[in-house]
């Protein structure tokens, strides 16, 4: 929904990140996912056991992909970042074959040799949740993208995303590497929190004056604030001004 960043690499193919992080990206590439939905393996060097974030989609060619990573780990904890299917559609499935507590809910686990905090950062949606580890990692799932600008949900909420963003910029001195729900990772993580916060503020401002210069409805917000779009991307965005709306306390059809 808005220009790549410039510090993130233009292409994404997953794979390790740090020596405790590898992406298995999902197949399932598109203008709202980017390159695909990123599942996270997690795990301490050398253990025998692993945290898997977001499992993905009911997709057997993902499942057997996450498979080889595993490389015969068991997989002591799930972690499901929020509830949209390209993340967890495949949970259940996921479970039958490797049985395991899921984190949904804030709170501090121990598995597979790491110390991994789960923080409640709803905006995004009202379940979202991201994840620090003590050596570093920030798993931030649909909340902050490794390039471009998240979707505001149905039951998202801008308010609550923007009190998100400036918890993560709290804990960024705990927070070496961005591991996202899609895109890149990066290293610059103060600058990617930063540069979004500042961005959604941008847009607010720019609804605010679309309205005041008379926009009479969603379409019209969209047209003045993104431009013309087509499909999901105008689905989205209508998504988004809904959501910042109805945080300037404003109601238009």
């Amino acid at each position: 929904m808005s220009a790549p960043d410039a510090a993130a690499p233009r292409r994404w193919t997953g794979g390790p990140v740090t020596d405790r992080a590898t992406c298995v990206l999902a197949p399932n590439p598109g203008p709202m996912t980017l390159e695909g939905t990123n599942t996270w393996l997690l795990g301490a060097p050398g253990s025998p056991a692993a945290v898997v974030v977001d499992p993905g989609e009911d997709d057997p060619a993902h499942r057997a992909a996450i498979e080889r990573a595993l490389a015969g780990r068991v997989v002591a904890l799930v972690v499901a970042t929020h509830h949209h299917h390209d993340h967890v559609g495949g949970l259940d499935a996921f479970l039958a074959g490797h049985p395991a507590p899921v984190a949904r809910r804030p709170g501090r686990h121990h598995a597979a040799g790491l110390v991994l905090d789960v923080l409640a950062t709803p905006g995004h949606t009202a379940d979202s949740v991201s994840v620090v580890l003590g050596t570093g990692e920030l798993l931030t799932g649909d909340t902050l993208l490794g390039r471009g600008s998240t979707v505001l949900a149905a039951d998202g909420d801008l308010g609550r995303y923007l009190a998100s963003l400036r918890t993560l910029l709290d804990l960024v001195g705990r927070a070496s590497v961005l591991l996202p729900g899609h895109g890149p990772a990066r290293t610059d993580v103060r600058a990617a929190l930063a540069a979004q916060l500042a961005h959604r503020l941008d847009r607010l401002e720019q609804v605010r004056a679309a309205v005041a210069a008379g926009a009479r409805d969603v379409d019209a917000v969209v047209l003045a604030v993104h431009g013309p779009l087509e499909g999901t991307l105008a689905r989205a965005a209508a998504l988004s001004v809904r959501a910042q709306l109805a945080h300037l306390g404003l109601e238009l059809p």
